[in-house]
């Protein structure tokens, strides 16, 4: 059992979604899998195993914030074996070409958090990516499925609120979709533990148009990310 997840070892898989929401893990483990078993509850933070397509794989919540997720793929990896995390979860759309409910695979990860200039000494920008046999299975899997998913960089904010919204316009110029809060966090973590990761998106908000979605659609209603997402951790 580690410090904020309540299992006990072997109740947790090595395939593991990673919403931020801990009522869409819910969701997501009701819904979607075979047999869910909840093995955590510590904090609110619900995490379950069950299957998909016959293969084990659990859905664990992160919060919201690099800050916590960094903590739950730290101990995933660290202390439960993860190999593979993939989140799923929602974003804000920076460019007029995406809508509500468009999905995104985040193959890289911007950041205005300091977490890895502390990490390599002020010296060096690392730059936080996606598993690239993640990303690769994800949109043939999109494809397959026929959801025309965007592929491309995103921005992983430390503030949901932002005195300078013009510089998502900027971000935008330089080619990123959208802004969240948690995959540089986790692309970073992954990368320093030898463990698999990818941001599987929904487009919950516009920063552009100010269209959203409501907070029941966020929680229940985004499966097209679910589905891509279980379909590529089990491949």
């Amino acid at each position: 059992m580690s410090t904020h997840i309540g299992a006990q070892p072997g109740e947790i898989a090595e395939r593991v979604l990673m919403p931020g929401d801990p009522l869409r893990a819910k969701w997501i483990a009701e819904t979607y899998l075979d047999d869910p078993t909840c093995y955590s509850q510590v904090r609110g933070m619900f995490g379950y195993t069950g299957r998909w397509g016959g293969v084990e794989v659990s859905v664990q919540g992160s919060g919201m914030g690099m800050p916590s997720a960094s903590i739950y793929a730290h101990e995933l990896i660290n202390d439960y074996g993860a190999k593979s995390l993939i989140r799923v979860g929602s974003c804000g759309a920076l460019t007029t070409d995406l809508q509500l409910r468009d999905v995104i695979a985040a193959s890289g990860s911007s950041t205005d958090s300091n977490m890895n200039r502390f990490r390599f000494d002020g010296l060096i920008d690392y730059a936080p990516v996606a598993d690239f046999g993640l990303l690769r299975t994800s949109v043939g899997v999109a494809e397959r499925r026929g959801i025309a998913m965007r592929v491309g960089p995103i921005l992983a904010a430390d503030a949901f609120y932002t005195d300078r919204p013009d510089l998502y316009e900027r971000l935008a110029q330089y080619g990123v979709l959208a802004v969240e809060m948690e995959s540089a966090a986790l692309y970073t973590i992954a990368a320093r533990y030898k463990a698999r990761a990818l941001t599987v998106l929904t487009v919950s908000d516009h920063i552009v148009t100010g269209a959203k979605t409501s907070a029941q659609d966020r929680e229940q209603t985004f499966g097209q990310m679910v589905e891509i997402a279980l379909d590529t951790i089990v491949a």
